[in-house]
């Protein structure tokens, strides 16, 4: 099976009772011999994954349960492994090693590479209005979606809006002293085509208290270069999206209602 992390998190996400299905997925038996520490929403996949013998199907059928919004779709159904190169030259594999390297990370890639798209992703891609990507890791959560053969060029061809959703702040391994402008051409490198018709990008300032307990991780806040990113030919949407509280977040509400004003600009 798939690793399962990503998908539950956006099933709950969808669901029509965020906090129950949250705490429900997210639940780790405490007890229970070998049920000890493993995680309810896992179990609910595998077992899904086992009576359909496909875990696309699977998630479909975890969807219904759940009465979610909308539909998920992974961008491929092969078992990969992903894999970067450093750049000191050296060849890390597997996610969490990538993670937790010190090394900068040059690129990314898949073993195999040659797998195959999700046909109902690709779909998806092709009838959509709006497609955002981000935010998320650089590199671990994001361009791993692009490395699949297929998806940056239907990307590239969507007649949907497409929007970069900017990072609030950098990742110590994956995105450190990156401007906002040099997130995108990492993207890019990847994609070896634009992709994106909108950059959305907080220009709020992060209290200071904040900025403070970031930087004792090797974080700090990203660099809103507009210019080089309309430069790029990417039109930019700023204001205040951040939530700041004991973590550095983006305020939902107010990304979705620029989101949402994307048709107006346009138009």
């Amino acid at each position: 099976m798939l690793p399962p992390g990503d998908l539950r998190n956006c099933m709950v996400a969808l669901s029509q009772d965020e906090h129950l299905i949250s705490r429900l997925f997210q639940h780790r038996f405490r007890a229970g011999g070998e049920l000890e520490g493993h995680n309810f929403g896992n179990l609910f996949l595998a077992a899904l994954t086992e009576m359909t013998g496909d875990f696309p199907q699977a998630i479909r059928l975890a969807a219904e349960v759940l009465a979610t919004r909308g539909h998920i779709y992974p961008v491929t159904s092969d078992n990969v492994t992903l894999a970067a190169r450093m750049a000191n030259g050296s060849l890390v594999r597997g996610e969490t090693n990538i993670t937790a390297s010190h090394e900068v990370i040059r690129e990314l890639m898949l073993e195999p590479p040659n797998v195959k798209p999700l046909p109902e992703t690709l779909d998806a891609i092709a009838n959509a209005d709006l497609i955002t990507l981000g935010p998320g890791s650089l590199f671990t959560s994001l361009i791993t979606n692009l490395l699949v053969p297929g998806i940056p060029g239907a990307l590239a061809h969507a007649s949907g809006t497409r929007v970069y959703i900017v990072n609030l702040m950098t990742q110590a391994n994956e995105s450190l002293h990156l401007t906002a402008s040099q997130h995108i051409e990492r993207i890019y490198d990847h994609t070896r085509q634009p992709i994106f018709d909108y950059a959305l990008i907080n220009t709020a300032p992060i209290p200071e208290a904040a900025r403070a307990r970031y930087a004792a991780e090797g974080a700090e806040v990203i660099v809103a270069d507009i210019k080089k990113i309309e430069a790029m030919g990417i039109r930019c949407i700023t204001g205040d999206f951040a939530d700041v509280g004991d973590v550095v977040r983006h305020a939902s509400n107010r990304v979705a209602d620029a989101l949402l004003q994307i048709p107006l600009r346009d138009r």
